[in-house]
């Protein structure tokens, strides 16, 4: 499966013939276009419109970062695989409450399972989040009496909070939270989840552009003339599955120290060591393969996104009910 293509530094992105080169004053490398599945670009980037032209043709998005590690924008080439039945359907399950709850409720749904399946991880390695579980539990449930999208919300609201507090408990000494703090972030773990909430938004992003779907239309949240908010549903199937554990492992192995962190006037930010490392273990993670249960295959996480979003397409044409991803592993 193509693979991401991160840009951490300043300079130019440039096309000659069939081959991208990125150059800065420190050199010049070409970039595989036929192994690309999207550009993250974090640093200052001259483009022009032969570039774009050629992401055209070869269907890659590139999404644009600004200097806080903020999701700015995104080069979405024109769709490539477009159906105007599935958008129909799109459009007729979000307007009828009935079909656009069911699929709202398994979204959440399967984020919650995910946050427990972290939870009981950690609990399993003799952490104290043993009534932080259950609260979650009991919040659970509420889930499928939920009828309208704000009570729904509302849920998944106290299923977080309460899935934030055992941040404390679960990461090492000098890297404590009160709180989800969002724009701007006020410390290290705000600022690694604003930082990797971003890549899996335009992750998810990427995987909808190479399906038939309609990244504007969604479910759980409303639509926006500002943002792909069908990328904020599915990202929250994955932010426990992907992002969270990638923070745990960062912090928890002594990856990421206080070093890698900058402190402005209210805010907390990675600066650029720390966006690199983030970055590499993100990566990596999304390469890692597990076992499929129903293919009976190895698949990577980042093709667990495609996958997710086939099975939302399925659902959409009544071909096979939406059950989201959750984690047996």
């Amino acid at each position: 499966m193509k693979q991401n293509y991160y840009l951490m530094k300043s300079g130019r992105l440039k096309r000659e013939q069939n081959t991208i080169y990125f150059e800065n004053e420190e050199g010049r490398i070409p970039l595989p276009v036929n192994n690309i599945s999207s550009i993250f670009v974090m640093g200052e980037l001259d483009i022009n419109s032969k570039l774009l032209i050629f992401l055209s043709q070869n269907n890659i998005p590139m999404h644009f970062f600004n200097y806080y590690g903020y999701y700015s924008g995104t080069y979405y080439p024109r769709e490539y695989l477009n159906s105007g039945f599935l958008i129909v359907k799109q459009v007729e399950h979000y307007t009828n409450n009935e079909k656009r709850m069911n699929i709202a409720r398994e979204i959440i749904s399967t984020a919650s399972h995910n946050i427990l399946k972290n939870l009981i991880h950690y609990q399993s390695n003799a952490k104290d989040v043993n009534e932080e579980i259950e609260k979650i539990r009991k919040e659970s449930e509420e889930i499928s009496g939920t009828n309208n999208i704000p009570q729904l919300m509302s849920v998944e609201g106290r299923i977080r909070e309460t899935y934030y507090k055992t941040f404390n408990k679960i990461l090492r000494t000098g890297f404590e939270f009160e709180k989800r703090v969002r724009r701007p972030p006020d410390n290290m773990i705000n600022a690694l989840i604003s930082f990797g909430n971003s890549y899996m938004y335009a992750t998810v992003l990427s995987e909808i552009y190479h399906t038939q779907l309609n990244p504007v239309l969604s479910y759980l949240h409303e639509p926006s003339e500002r943002r792909f908010s069908l990328s904020l549903d599915i990202s929250e199937i994955f932010k426990p599955v992907i992002t969270d554990r990638v923070i745990f492992k960062l912090i928890n192995n002594q990856m990421l120290k206080e070093d890698d962190f900058e402190q402005e006037l209210n805010c907390c930010l990675l600066n650029d060591n720390g966006k690199k490392i983030f970055t590499k273990e993100y990566d990596e993670k999304l390469k890692t393969t597990i076992e499929h249960k129903e293919l009976g295959r190895k698949v990577s996480y980042q093709t667990l996104i495609r996958l997710e979003l086939y099975k939302l397409e399925k659902h959409l044409i009544g071909e096979k009910e939406y059950k989201g991803l959750k984690m047996w592993w």
